[in-house]
């Protein structure tokens, strides 16, 4: 009797494993379809996106990728600044919870950025500078309690900087040379075309 009580150990430790991998590799799924849907949105002329391949398990083998110790992204980076890139953000990428740092200045992506990013808590640093990206600041990148760095200064955004949360600390010349933008500090100096 004490061989089938071990068996019976043994079937319900590797059904708990399983379990366990299977929730992981799930959230790591997840996040490479957040990140392969931004790579299908943009053209790629250098291929510096060529790493990010969905069938791997997780992505965080991929170039430009960094992930915790728990295999969740936390930075998508490097030299994806001055990449060459066009084309547009996605809103999956408001699904990459763990994401800290996300850094694609000095490319042409163009479009608005998403809503969604209002969902990345635990963002820390979005550099978007010198793209073509427009449309209105999401008010909800506000309740960003984590965000110390915001850059998205030379694009065509519109509409107002919102003054709540972290955008009472970021300087003005983080939103600079976005002609159709305002914030409370620049209301009566200039006129603005704030048309979005």
């Amino acid at each position: 009797m004490a061989i089938a009580g071990d068996a019976a150990t043994g079937i319900i430790v590797v059904v708990v494993a399983a379990a366990l991998l299977s929730q992981s590799s799930v959230s790591s799924n997840s996040e490479g379809d957040a990140l392969y849907a931004l790579r299908k949105s943009l053209s790629d002329p250098d291929n510096v996106l060529q790493s990010w391949d969905p069938t791997l398990v997780n992505p965080c083998t991929w170039f430009h990728i960094t992930c915790n110790q728990d295999n969740r992204v936390t930075r998508v980076w490097g030299d994806l600044g001055n990449s060459n890139l066009s084309g547009h953000l996605v809103p999956e990428l408001g699904h990459l919870e763990h994401l800290q740092y996300l850094e694609l200045y000095k490319n042409n992506i163009q479009g608005t950025i998403p809503a969604e990013f209002g969902n990345l808590k635990s963002l820390i640093s979005l550099d978007l500078y010198n793209n073509n990206i427009s449309g209105v600041i999401p008010p909800m990148l506000g309740k960003l309690k984590s965000l110390v760095f915001l850059d998205v200064s030379n694009n065509d955004l519109c509409g107002t900087i919102p003054t709540t949360g972290p955008f009472e600390h970021f300087p003005l010349n983080n939103f600079e040379n976005n002609p159709r933008l305002e914030g409370p500090e620049l209301q009566g100096l200039a006129l603005y075309d704030t048309n979005c």
